[in-house]
């Protein structure tokens, strides 16, 4: 059996989400890879799957009855490789080369087969939702019992293959899968309001038949209590994260530049200080 989550105590998710961000500035500093507002947005959300709530054990990542987990908004794998390396599902030290020629460590996730905790190579958006739900469906049919988790961003619900195995999940009463949407409410070039009338998002889910909670993206409580008390309902469970795009530095929340920018080796040393890290 896969081990449980090493870390139970809620409030110990904090120094370890603040710990992962300034490492996810800096890398992006040094590899000059982008994304870093989209990162910072669900660090707090991958720290609350990793520690508090994956069946996952980092030393057995192919166990048939682990649980699964997709980055769907594949732009933020720099957020997700530090939190499996954090883990325990590879050395630290593989980071080092973030970036360089044949490195695995880049702007998106590689296949599965190329580094352990990777489900899907994602980032081509829409696409970890129907993936999911056939991990979650083939639980079922195979007889074999594990829970599926994905981060969804909000500009992607614009894909309307999110919507069609949304429909699918609930009318298949998918209780297995579960759903966090990064809603930090900016994409690539604008606000995801004003792009498509995404809102109201809470009430789009809850029309296709899931099971929907709305809650502060960066409050550990709200995750856990989110996952607590829906726990029996039958049909699959979307979380409505409203969180702030650059969360956790005051010169990059909710900046859309920082979808692209990279930071300058003064703005590391800003954050650091921000974040309460001795760099």
């Amino acid at each position: 059996m896969p081990e449980a989550p090493i870390q139970n105590d809620i409030g110990s998710l904090e120094p370890i989400a603040q710990m992962l961000r300034y490492r996810i500035i800096k890398t992006s500093h040094e590899s000059g890879t982008p994304h870093l507002g989209s990162c910072l947005s669900c660090t707090d959300l991958l720290v609350f799957f990793y520690w508090h709530i994956l069946n996952i054990d980092p030393q057995d990542p192919s166990n048939a009855q682990r649980d699964r987990f997709l980055l769907s908004k594949g732009h933020a794998a720099p957020a997700l490789f530090q939190v499996l390396a954090e883990r325990g599902f590879y050395p630290k030290s593989d980071l080092d080369g973030y970036g360089e020629d044949g490195s695995l460590f880049g702007e998106h996730p590689p296949t599965p087969s190329a580094l352990p905790g990777i489900e899907a190579a994602t980032g081509s958006l829409g696409h970890g939702l129907p993936m999911g739900l056939g991990m979650a469906l083939a639980s079922r049919i195979s007889d074999v019992p594990y829970s599926v988790y994905a981060i969804l961003s909000d500009g992607e619900c614009n894909e309307g293959s999110v919507w069609e195995a949304a429909l699918l999940a609930a009318a298949q009463n998918v209780s297995n899968l579960t759903v966090a949407i990064d809603y930090n409410k900016w994409q690539a070039t604008g606000r995801s309001d004003e792009v498509l009338g995404l809102a109201p998002l809470a009430e789009k889910w809850r029309a296709f038949g899931w099971c929907v909670t709305e809650i502060d993206g960066h409050d550990f409580v709200q995750m856990s209590d989110a996952i607590e008390k829906n726990k029996a309902d039958p049909r699959p469970k979307a979380i409505i994260a409203n969180t702030i795009k650059g969360r956790g530095v005051s010169f990059m929340e909710d900046d859309n530049n920082w979808h692209y920018r990279i930071p300058t080796a003064d703005e590391v040393k800003l954050a650091a200080q921000e974040l309460g890290i001795e760099a």
